[in-house]
């Protein structure tokens, strides 16, 4: 280091070709460059994997998710009815415009959220089927089915508390149909007074 006759201190290069000022300010702006670089390259890929999720599911709720979505709205509300797993098949979206599945029991009518649940959407492997287990495990694959009735008796704690927020947040959000009947279990007698309280209580 020198003075350059103002009092300051200037760093000169070494002259075995080290670094001074200069030198270290010259790196330092390229580790500056190389960290803005990756950052760019990070915000890239994180561009093209949102493109990606767009083309594989924003694009399937184009004309025929439009279509889907106008068919759904145009359903009447569904009375109240209790289900047996066969029954509750039927509603996948793809055999019925309308869309049924459960959550610990209960059985949500959840058409209008097609987009997710019908069949080329992201949970539609739950359409027409008991979502418990998949939902409290976080699984979306054919594991997390049972063709057979499933009481969930094997789940730990915190995963039958997954459930039962889970159902909360369905019975916010849509229509609460009926039950889903244990096997050997007879389905109730819903009266149309009972049916519109409850549909007037979630509006």
């Amino acid at each position: 280091m020198a003075d350059d006759g103002d009092g300051r201190l200037r760093t000169e290069e070494s002259s075995d070709g080290g670094l001074g000022g200069g030198g270290a300010a010259a790196a330092a702006a390229a580790a500056v460059g190389g960290e803005m670089l990756l950052n760019v390259g990070l915000l890239a890929l994180a561009l093209l994997a949102a493109y990606r999720l767009y083309l594989r599911w924003g694009t399937r709720s184009g004309p025929g998710g439009a279509a889907r979505q106008s068919q759904a709205a145009a359903l009447p509300r569904m009375k109240r009815r209790d289900f047996s797993l066969e029954q509750l098949r039927e509603f996948d979206g793809a055999r019925n415009p309308r869309i049924l599945l459960a959550v610990n029991g209960k059985v949500f009518d959840v058409t209008k959220g097609s987009k997710f649940y019908g069949p080329e959407g992201p949970y539609g492997i739950f359409a027409g089927r008991d979502a418990s287990r998949g939902l409290a495990t976080f699984c979306l694959d054919k594991d997390a089915l049972r063709d057979e009735y499933d009481d969930l008796s094997d789940l730990n704690a915190v995963q039958m508390e997954s459930v039962r927020e889970w159902e909360m947040q369905f019975k916010e959000k849509y229509d609460y149909v009926g039950r889903l009947l244990k096997p050997g279990e007879e389905p109730s007698e819903y009266t149309d007074e009972e049916d519109t309280k409850d549909h007037t209580k979630q509006e």
